[in-house]
């Protein structure tokens, strides 16, 4: 690490220490000591076991299953954290739990993106690092800077190496909102681009209604932020093969994968699914069809970036470090 005015130390949380164990490696240095211990009742109670005043500090926590838990794990944290002193909270999820919920699609409902982002901020965070938000624009829920990577290039280059580019793949964004993050990884594979029009009568209830572009006799690369229940995806896949797909490969950057995904993946015509490691999954969850590239290099490097005031834009593009 290049030597600043400042000393890094990083801390991980309950959500995914397989994770920040590989940030930490990338960074060079060890994680932070601190135990997350409930009371009887589930009240969490943190403490932190060395100083950490004047130190620019990094906490590692995806708010993922179990999603309330981790959130007031990292609160309690930042709260520990700007008591003990620390120079810069810089908070690290690379799963921002609750971005679904980023608008008000219906009469009465909450913001809650938008309530988590306010949380981060009055517990004392003074900056986000985060990984393919559901919605790029949630950065403008914060008043404090917001460091917004990409899993597209890593995910990119899994296909490269196994030869799936150029025109023989179509990129496939499962619906209009994913067609940014589609373009994106077209661009990398050289590729073209369909699109699943599709309605959403309710939550985790997707119905396939239209395919822009054209996939007969194409491989199919279906990209997505995140997969939770496993419909949308898998109903994409039907459709994908009705109109003449000869193979079909799926991603994303964030496997929730809750309820019936393992099964409704297994059983579907998917050949293999990327994903990466934002979200901890343990080895006895995971199906051959199952394949996980790691963000802890990336993360690492951003955080070196940050920390030595150069520029994270160039993280964007493939294999650049």
């Amino acid at each position: 690490m290049t030597q600043t005015n400042s000393v890094v130390k990083i801390f991980a949380l309950n959500s995914n220490k397989p994770l920040a164990e590989k940030i930490a490696k990338a960074v060079g240095i060890p994680l932070g000591q601190s135990t997350v211990n409930q009371f009887s009742d589930g009240e969490i109670q943190i403490n932190i076991e060395e100083s950490v005043r004047g130190c620019d500090v990094y906490v590692i926590q995806s708010t993922s299953s179990p999603v309330n838990d981790n959130l007031m794990e990292l609160l309690i944290m930042i709260d520990a954290l700007k008591r003990a002193s620390a120079s810069c909270i810089n908070v690290v999820m690379p799963y921002y739990g609750y971005a679904r919920q980023d608008r008000k699609a219906r009469a009465r409902e909450p913001i809650t993106s938008k309530l988590v982002a306010n949380m981060l901020q009055i517990a004392g965070a003074t900056r986000v690092v985060t990984l393919d938000l559901h919605a790029a624009q949630i950065q403008g829920f914060f008043d404090i800077p917001v460091d917004h990577l990409m899993g597209a290039p890593l995910i990119a280059n899994y296909f490269l190496e196994n030869g799936l580019h150029g025109d023989d793949i179509v990129v496939v964004s499962p619906d209009h909102g994913g067609v940014t993050r589609a373009r994106k990884l077209a661009e990398i594979l050289k590729a073209p681009i369909a699109i699943i029009d599709k309605r959403r009568p309710r939550a985790n209830v997707a119905e396939v209604m239209n395919i822009i572009g054209t996939v007969e006799g194409k491989k199919c690369v279906l990209i997505d932020d995140m997969i939770d229940t496993a419909g949308t995806i898998t109903l994409a896949c039907d459709a994908l093969k009705e109109k003449g797909a000869t193979e079909i490969y799926a991603s994303c950057t964030h496997p929730v994968l809750s309820g019936p995904a393992m099964e409704r993946i297994t059983n579907s015509a998917i050949t293999k699914l990327v994903i990466t490691d934002s979200i901890h999954i343990p080895e006895e969850r995971k199906i051959d069809k199952i394949v996980t590239v790691s963000v802890g290099d990336l993360i690492g490097e951003a955080i070196l970036r940050i920390h030595e005031n150069r520029p994270v834009s160039p993280l964007f593009e493939l294999n650049v470090k």
